[in-house]
């Protein structure tokens, strides 16, 4: 490392307790995935669906801790010319990484110890995507931290970025201030038992055991430490990071939470259909005010999840027939699909027990015809076309116009919970 350019506090953590915690042995069991990290859904948010990944693209995994996003690229992106630079504040962590990477033979990572404050000086070259996950909030001046990755963010590079919640941490927020009125002067291993003893005997009415189900940090002494005896920790609300991100800072971004997509920021979605004064406002209210009320309507957003680019332009467009569109993240029936947006009178109404998620929506004529074709190899074009030869709709041949505006509301839909994404038929599979 060059200097010491980073909280010690921070740094001693991670060289004791390496996070996320993790046996690199797992690595000849399974691959541990990260959601901003597939590549389908880098190439849908950030590159407009065109980004084959075969040209020299280059990734930096900033604060990349024991490797699960380096470990889950470099994967995916095996047997091309692609570049990792995987940066760590830990030598501890960054030596879990390595293990792991060895195990699957994983040779296009380059390992940097040092601290993201660096990154300007440390001649890196650009990068194409930069990962940047529950990091920034742990610095001292997260803003420095951001700066330092967008000098050497390329021109129509992206980032994805992680960084706690505000309104979905508020029990962890409480259960720091008690430990921290605790344990003052006790040394870090006394910390962690006096924080299990804790959370053993909290009393009904405590706000994180009310949370209980949505802190999911507590079943390691890394874990324990990292969420509720961290020195240096703080969290945003949506408005806030509007004001940071995109105001200060110029750049779009596209909300993505683990499992659930941009459905927790859409109170279209998120707030009960017998709310029907309040939904009747939604198209009158700008976006960032929706997606601040969807944040207060969930109350569960322990970690915003999402990507930054340079404008809206970066994310795959609905309406061009040359894209292909492809069924993501769960296994979905074309022929279950056809039938459950099949035409009828009213709305259709989705639910989706994992996701909590009950929805109205118009299904058209031809959405169900339209999702029975849908295959990952189709471009709309090829779609369009086959159900203009179906026999039952063969009599009205819709042109590709009227069938993406039908379409358009089963696919923002099922896009907004990321179950259907595009890429550009120029781009293999």
């Amino acid at each position: 490392m060059k200097n010491e350019n980073y909280l010690p506090e921070v740094k001693a953590q991670y060289e004791h307790l390496p996070y996320p915690p993790c046996d690199p042995s797992d690595e000849h069991k399974r691959l541990q995935r990260t959601w901003t990290e597939d590549l389908p859904m880098m190439n849908h948010y950030c590159f407009g669906g065109r980004e084959s990944f075969r040209k020299g693209f280059r990734v930096l995994v900033a604060g990349g801790g024991t490797g699960d996003a380096t470990i889950f690229l470099a994967e995916q992106l095996r047997g091309t010319n692609a570049q990792i630079v995987h940066l760590d504040l830990s030598s501890a962590s960054i030596a879990i990484a390595k293990e792991r990477a060895a195990i699957r033979k994983l040779t296009s990572i380059r390992w940097v110890q040092d601290s993201i404050l660096d990154i300007p000086s440390l001649d890196l070259g650009r990068f194409d995507y930069i990962n940047c996950s529950g990091v920034l909030h742990h610095l001292a001046d997260p803003d420095a931290g951001l700066q330092a990755l967008k000098s050497v963010l390329k021109p129509d590079g992206a980032i994805a970025l992680m960084v706690y919640g505000a309104i979905g941490r508020t029990g962890v927020y409480h259960m720091q201030e008690l430990l921290r009125l605790s344990d003052r002067g006790c040394d870090e291993a006394s910390r962690i038992a006096q924080a299990k003893e804790v959370l053993a005997a909290l009393p009904p009415g405590n706000w994180y055991r009310r949370g209980a189900d949505i802190y999911n940090d507590n079943d390691t002494d890394a874990g324990i430490f990292d969420s509720l005896l961290h020195s240096q920790d703080r969290a945003y609300t949506v408005p806030q990071l509007y004001e940071w991100l995109a105001d200060r800072n110029g750049f779009h971004i596209e909300w993505s939470d683990v499992g659930r997509g941009r459905y927790p920021y859409s109170p279209e979605l998120t707030l009960g259909l017998e709310a029907r004064r309040v939904r009747a406002r939604l198209p009158q209210m700008d976006e960032r005010a929706r997606h601040a009320m969807s944040e207060l309507l969930m109350g569960d957003i322990t970690r915003h999840t999402l990507y930054l680019t340079r404008g809206p332009e970066a994310k795959a467009a609905y309406g061009d027939a040359q894209y292909v569109p492809m069924y993501f993240h769960e296994p979905l029936d074309p022929r279950g699909l056809e039938s459950m947006f099949a035409p009828k009178q009213g709305l259709t109404m989705l639910r989706h027990p994992h996701l909590g998620l009950t929805a109205a929506v118009d299904a058209g004529k031809y959405s169900g015809k339209i999702l029975r074709h849908i295959d990952g190899k189709r471009s709309f074009a090829q779609i369009f076309n086959l159900v203009r030869n179906d026999p039952a709709v063969r009599p009205a041949t819709p042109d590709d116009a009227a069938l993406f505006a039908d379409f358009k509301p089963v696919y923002e839909l099922l896009n907004a919970i990321e179950r259907i994404l595009l890429r550009h038929a120029s781009v293999p599979a």
